[in-house]
């Protein structure tokens, strides 16, 4: 297929430009977050001069923590002798290349994302037309369809490495149900692990059933060998296609690596698209797999000693619910836990010292329990990202929310907090642990539209503990150590701080004011009080809430934008790059505070 009838369909003059528009008001405002911009204000407008001789103006409101608010339809250039409107981000990057420092190499990269970007945007602005009140009603895996992707990295559907062809049917926008692909994998050449009480004969019983289990043996049986000298693992068909045959011919060549046939379940891709929720039992595994594409910074591979490790990962986090009746009654916080997992090393790549990281996350898988699975009666999870989403025609998804649970916006985000804080905190403080809490990996459960659960996921990628000599880390695995991530005080705050406050909550609070659903201090400080209320329930914990202080008046700026543009580029190191230090953000929950007390 050459795909001419769809391109057309989405790639519209108009909407070209409209998307355009949006993308480069997005740009405008997080690069002058991350202060790679700094236009003046006159008069109520800003404006830009660029390395090129191009100027632009815009309007934007100034938020908390250093942000701003822009409006697509403000944003105009300087061209033939008058204003227009500026309808070209790509042009825009290339007028600011020089003076951010950015390199013609990263640059040429950063176009081809940026298109890839805005083709899916196009593809959401023609196809997807639901209502606030209509997405309301999806269930949470068709939900994560409807998003548009990261609210900061500014080439947020970059995808590296995906065709049209894999984009219409993979990308997690398009609603596309796949079935996973399996292989046999010899025992000999993989490692298999999981959490007590599960082992491999039990998670394949589970996934495939009788009938498959044996047609799968019958395939490795006609070529002479025994089926249980090998594991059965699914691949996504892209990896398969695009990595697998490519990078382990000797493997397949020997027969120590069998394929197989496709599954019968049915799944769909979530925003990250290589975890797969099971939409033929909801209560099945979901399931994560290696998708070798550049996406948001990384490729999105399966690092092999984080796959390794993640079921004794679940294990030391469920030990820590299991043993806090604060957690498992009060809370009742949800921990869908990645309880067995199948890694492959690549023999050659493996033994190289600092060879590539994208050559040894190829070949794995990650079963992680179903968040079906831990539904009372009448709940409804969704996950963060959601409530910053806004549909077609302009109303926010939590307006919806808001308007259905029959309470006041004030009422709901304080139930938000009071929901969404405390096991955080919790964890933060009484165990030196922390999550990544970013939209995709929390998720709100709803009951009657309102919140009142929270569940944390992606403990292989995203738990990390206190470098401080804590005794509830004294018993920690060495092996448990040597792979999560051990951070002083500020930078596990950072976990949450950026995390949550920077990468979510002032989209959030964007959103609210901008529909006059509540004024912005307002908001910061129900924040403010749900972490003051916590503090109030646990005393004892004073000199943690000093060492963890999210009331400090500054933190260092964790910047995503930059780390791409100025600091990483495309390199091909070692290790994955993670966020970019750049100054400090002004820390508003720090002035709500001291307000309080003059008061």
């Amino acid at each position: 297929m050459l795909f001419i009838n769809e391109t057309e369909e989405i790639l519209q003059k108009e909407v070209w430009e409209k998307v355009n528009q949006n993308l480069l008001a997005k740009m405008l405002s997080e690069f002058m977050y991350e202060d790679m911009i700094q236009p003046e204000l006159e008069d109520n407008v800003y404006y830009l001069q660029t390395a090129t001789g191009r100027r632009y103006r815009f309007k934007a409101q100034k938020r908390l923590f250093d942000s701003f608010d822009i409006k697509a339809d403000s944003v105009e250039a300087f061209k033939k002798d008058a204003w227009q409107p500026a309808v070209n981000a790509i042009q825009f990057l290339t007028d600011i290349k020089e003076s951010i420092g950015m390199s013609s190499e990263t640059a040429g990269h950063l176009i081809r994302e940026l298109n890839h970007t805005l083709i899916a945007d196009a593809n959401l602005m023609v196809h997807h037309r639901k209502e606030a009140d209509e997405l309301t009603e999806l269930d949470y895996a068709e939900l994560e369809g409807e998003m548009t992707g990261h609210p900061w990295i500014t080439y947020n559907k970059g995808r590296i490495g995906f065709g049209m062809d894999d984009y219409l049917n993979f990308a997690p926008e398009n609603h596309n149900e796949t079935k996973l692909f399996w292989i046999a994998i010899h025992r000999g050449r993989a490692q298999f692990q999981s959490v007590t009480g599960l082992n491999y004969e039990k998670l394949i019983q589970n996934e495939l059933g009788d009938e498959m289990t044996r047609n799968f043996s019958d395939i490795v049986r006609k070529y002479g060998l025994n089926p249980s000298e090998y594991f059965f693992m699914p691949v996504h068909e892209w990896q398969w296609k695009n990595i697998l045959i490519q990078n382990f011919p000797e493997d397949l060549a020997n027969k120590k690596m069998i394929p197989l046939e496709e599954g019968t379940d049915h799944y769909l891709p979530q925003q990250s698209i290589r975890t797969f929720v099971n939409m033929s039992d909801k209560r099945k595994h979901h399931v994560k797999l290696p998708m070798s594409i550049l996406n948001t910074l990384v490729y999105r591979g399966l690092p092999s000693e984080r796959t390794v490790i993640a079921p004794q990962v679940t294990a030391f986090i469920k030990g820590i619910f299991e043993n806090d009746s604060f957690l498992k009654e009060e809370c009742e916080v949800v921990l869908p836990g990645e309880i067995a997992s199948i890694n492959v090393d690549h023999p050659y790549y493996n033994s190289l010292n600092g060879a590539p990281y994208q050559y040894n996350e190829m070949l794995g898988a990650i079963w992680r329990e179903s968040i079906y699975a831990y539904l009372k009666e009448g709940e409804k999870p969704i996950t963060l990202a959601a409530l910053h989403h806004e549909d077609a025609y302009g109303k926010p998804f939590v307006h919806s929310l808001i308007e259905k649970s029959g309470i006041s916006a004030n009422e709901w985000m304080k139930q938000f907090f009071n929901v969404v804080m405390p096991p955080l905190l919790h964890f933060l403080y009484q165990y030196g642990t922390v999550f990544s809490p970013h939209g995709q990996n929390t998720i709100l459960i709803l009951k009657d539209s309102q919140p009142v659960r929270l569940a944390v996921k992606d403990y292989v990628d995203d738990v990390n503990i206190s470098d401080q000599p804590f005794q509830e880390l004294s018993g920690l695995d060495e092996n448990l150590k040597a792979v999560l991530r051990s951070e002083p005080p500020e930078g596990l705050t950072q976990f949450i701080f950026t995390g949550l406050f920077i990468c979510h909550l002032r989209y959030l609070s964007n959103v609210l004011i901008n529909h006059n659903l509540m004024e912005e201090n307002t908001f910061w400080s129900y924040l403010a009080e749900a972490i003051q209320d916590y503090q109030a329930k646990f005393p004892q914990l004073e000199e943690r809430f000093k060492l963890f202080d999210f009331f400090k008046p500054e933190l260092t700026k964790l910047c995503l934008n930059r780390n791409r543009m100025v600091d990483y580029g495309y390199g091909d190191g070692e290790d994955r790059p993670h966020a970019s230090e750049f100054g400090k953000v002004r820390n508003a929950l720090y002035d709500i505070k001291e307000e309080r007390i003059m008061a």
